[in-house]
């Protein structure tokens, strides 16, 4: 049965200050909502740069609370505002010495449904992350929002093919991946992984990447966000590799029974041949 859900991300260059990029963000999103998307997702960290091109104290200045912090309190008053789900990349501080790769989930109706955590933290040059965040927590959470099923998986997250099947088994019909990765590492890799993994686990996936040069490093990030659906065919046309751009697209939900049915990678499942798997 059909069930397009019309979806958005954001891939955005760096304006140099928070405030500023959050107000591109909410222009992105509101453009968004009058193109009539319900959903909307933001790459890694979007209110700040990425500042993991570095190992310097001073960048624990943007860590916030989540949810009680500004970005996510205002991202929930933009949530009502345009009646979209809103998926919010941020550096979440919990307490003295706790902090992590965060990202908020809020529903339609500015509702905070809840948060994840990245789990797997890169330290290789370009991206000490491990100077900054500690490993995710909080398990592989789907959120019931008024769009459907919606999981998260962060950036270096993608390299392992776990938690994309965990939130899989948990439900999900729609994951963001909220990114910033550049040229020299992994490009290769960008418009593989993905649509393996939204193959293997019959599910739409959202690649969102940071665009252009920053101030904290050489770090070339190339864009080139996309939706791809479960048969691992993207939903339109990939984004620019050099500018920042909006992308909605629409997304047929009904398209994840017809392959669950087709290929049924579930029902052949051998979790009791997996113990393997998940030893030290």
């Amino acid at each position: 049965m059909t069930h397009v859900v019309r979806a958005a991300l954001v891939q955005a260059t760096w304006t140099g200050d928070t405030e500023s990029m959050i107000a591109k963000h909410e222009e992105h999103a509101r453009e968004a909502a009058r193109q009539g998307a319900k959903v909307i997702g933001f790459q890694e960290v979007f209110n700040a740069p990425y500042f993991c091109q570095v190992q310097e104290p001073e960048h624990y200045r943007w860590a916030e609370p989540v949810p009680d912090g500004p970005t996510v309190r205002r991202m929930r008053d933009l949530a009502r505002e345009t009646g979209m789900v809103i998926v919010v990349p941020v550096f979440e501080v919990e307490g003295e010495g706790f902090y992590y790769n965060t990202a908020a989930v809020i529903d339609a109706d500015g509702s905070y449904l809840g948060k994840y955590r990245k789990h797997h933290i890169p330290q290789v040059k370009g991206f000490w992350e491990k100077y900054y965040f500690r490993p995710g927590n909080a398990g592989w959470p789907v959120f019931d929002t008024a769009v459907g099923r919606v999981g998260v998986y962060i950036c270096y997250d993608r390299h392992f093919p776990e938690g994309w099947r965990q939130l899989g088994l948990n439900g999900a019909q729609l994951v963001y991946n909220p990114s910033a990765t550049h040229r020299g590492l992994s490009s290769y890799l960008w418009q593989l992984e993905q649509p393996a993994a939204a193959v293997a686990n019959e599910y739409f996936v959202a690649a969102i990447n940071r665009v252009g040069i920053e101030e904290y490093g050489d770090n070339d990030f190339y864009g080139t966000s996309y939706f791809v659906d479960p048969r691992g065919q993207f939903v339109g046309d990939v984004a620019s590799d050099k500018a920042e751009e909006l992308v909605v697209r629409d997304l047929d939900f009904g398209l994840i029974e017809q392959v669950r049915q087709q290929w049924a990678f579930y029902r052949d499942r051998r979790p009791d041949a997996y113990d393997g798997l998940v030893q030290p």
